[in-house]
């Protein structure tokens, strides 16, 4: 692998993995298009997520440190019996509804999870234009809502359920994580600013494990002729670009300018649509039927 396409598979996944707009809907749109798989360079994706983890950490360094000190503070407190569920400060309080907004994942991944993967890997591209309108429609829902008052001192653990449904859904082809579950936050009543910390930290434990999953057949992949120099200079790109997409998403949102996304997926998603139902009266892919692979 070169440089340059190590530089834009990382450019790609900063953006798409924090951005409303579905990276594996367009990562499905790409090798539909293209008729290439998405079965090499597993180790070099996994690489490339870590580096998205590490924007997620920087940009939210203080909140994560604070809930990983509080997180040992009260193991011990639990340990010697002073722990209290009703007398929480608001990062404990924040622990547990990050634990609660998980538990969705676990039916999802165990009754769905090859579900998810056939639809990614059909030939039809249709489920991925009714997936972008469904995104589309979470953000122009979410749009139309006030900014909230509730954080973690009042926020309820029925919405960090809601907010874990919408993850548990995400790897629906086309369904945005961050734009399903900041748009799920907002409608529930959060701050706009709590809304995004409390979505970009939940994804750390389930990106974590979706590619600790991965892990095994990204071993005996192994790295393809991937230099460690490549490896460094893909997971510093997508780190660097992961921060700035989340600074825009955080602005954006701020800036009441969160809708873009909404047309953005819209368009897609119809236009999606209309190419598919063209290759289902065409009976192939329109890339093969005007020969473009």
């Amino acid at each position: 692998m070169s440089i340059l396409n190590a530089i834009f598979q990382a450019i790609v996944q900063g953006l798409t993995e924090f951005l409303p707009v579905s990276s594996s809907g367009h990562l499905s749109l790409v090798q539909h298009f293209t008729g290439v798989s998405g079965e090499s360079g597993l180790f070099f994706s996994i690489m490339l997520h870590l580096g998205t983890l590490i924007a997620v950490f920087i940009a939210f360094w203080p909140t994560i440190k604070r809930l990983i000190v509080e997180f040992f503070l009260m193991l011990g407190d639990i340990f010697r019996g002073r722990f209290k569920l009703k007398e929480l400060n608001p990062y404990r309080r924040m622990i547990l509804l990050l634990i609660v907004s998980l538990i969705p994942l676990i039916p999802a991944y165990l009754l769905l999870n090859d579900f998810y993967a056939g639809l990614a890997a059909d030939n039809s591209i249709l489920a991925e234009g009714i997936c972008f309108l469904i995104t589309a429609a979470l953000l122009f829902l979410a749009d139309r809502r006030m900014d909230g008052h509730k954080t973690a001192k009042n926020m309820r653990y029925a919405d960090a359920v809601a907010i874990g449904i919408a993850q548990a859904i995400a790897p629906l082809p086309g369904v945005s994580r961050s734009g399903s579950t900041i748009s799920t936050g907002l409608m529930c009543g959060l701050k706009k600013e709590y809304a995004v910390k409390f979505s970009f930290i939940m994804g750390i434990p389930a990106v974590l494990a979706a590619n600790l999953v991965e892990l095994g057949d990204a071993v005996k992949e192994g790295t393809q002729g991937i230099g460690i120099g490549t490896l460094i200079i893909g997971v510093v790109v997508s780190a660097v670009v992961g921060f700035l997409a989340i600074k825009m998403v955080q602005w954006l949102l701020k800036e009441n300018k969160f809708k873009i996304f909404a047309y953005y997926t819209l368009i897609l998603g119809a236009i999606v649509i209309i190419v598919a139902l063209i290759e289902m009266a065409l009976g192939q892919n329109i890339a093969a039927f005007f020969g473009w692979i």
